[in-house]
C-alpha cells in the first residue's frame, strides 16, 4: 500500500528552501511560504512512510507579459529537489480590467495547465514512480 496521502494544507516551506539551496536565494518567489496570497491551484502530496513530497505550483516571474506555467517538485526523504515538468502548459494571467471573453479563455488554460500536471503528479504516485 501507497504511504501518499494528499495535504491540503500551506505549502511546506521545505520546497522553498531547497529550491533556494539548489539555485540560489530569490529563485523561487513561487515557493515562498513568507507569501501571504498563497499561489491558487496547487496540490501537495507527503509519503508518510518515506518522509518524501510532491507539490503542484504555478510557476511565475514578476514579470505579467511572461508565460506562466506549472510545475511539479518531488522532495526525496533524503534531501535535494527534483523539478519535474509535465510539458507546455503556458498561460498568461488575466489582465485586471480585462475582456470577460479572453479572460474566460485565460482562466480555462490555466486550469487545464494544472490538471495536466496534477494528472502527472498522481500519475507518478499511483505508478510508484518516484
Amino acid at each position: 500500500m501507497s504511504g501518499w496521502r494528499y495535504y491540503n494544507k500551506a505549502l511546506l516551506p521545505v520546497f522553498h528552501q531547497r529550491f533556494e539551496e539548489r539555485w540560489g536565494q530569490g529563485t523561487a518567489p513561487f515557493l515562498d511560504p513568507e507569501v501571504l496570497e498563497q499561489p491558487v491551484p496547487r496540490a501537495q502530496w507527503i509519503n508518510v512512510d518515506t518522509g518524501a513530497a510532491l507539490a503542484v505550483v504555478p510557476i511565475w516571474t514578476d514579470d505579467d507579459d511572461i508565460h506562466r506555467s506549472f510545475g511539479v517538485f518531488y522532495l526525496p526523504p533524503a534531501g535535494d529537489i527534483w523539478t519535474l515538468y509535465p510539458g507546455q502548459g503556458a498561460y498568461l494571467e488575466p489582465a485586471p480590467e480585462g475582456d470577460d471573453d479572453r479572460t474566460r479563455e485565460r482562466v480555462h488554460l490555466r486550469n487545464d495547465a494544472f490538471n495536466k500536471a496534477v494528472a502527472m503528479a498522481r500519475g507518478l504516485i499511483e505508478d510508484d514512480a518516484i
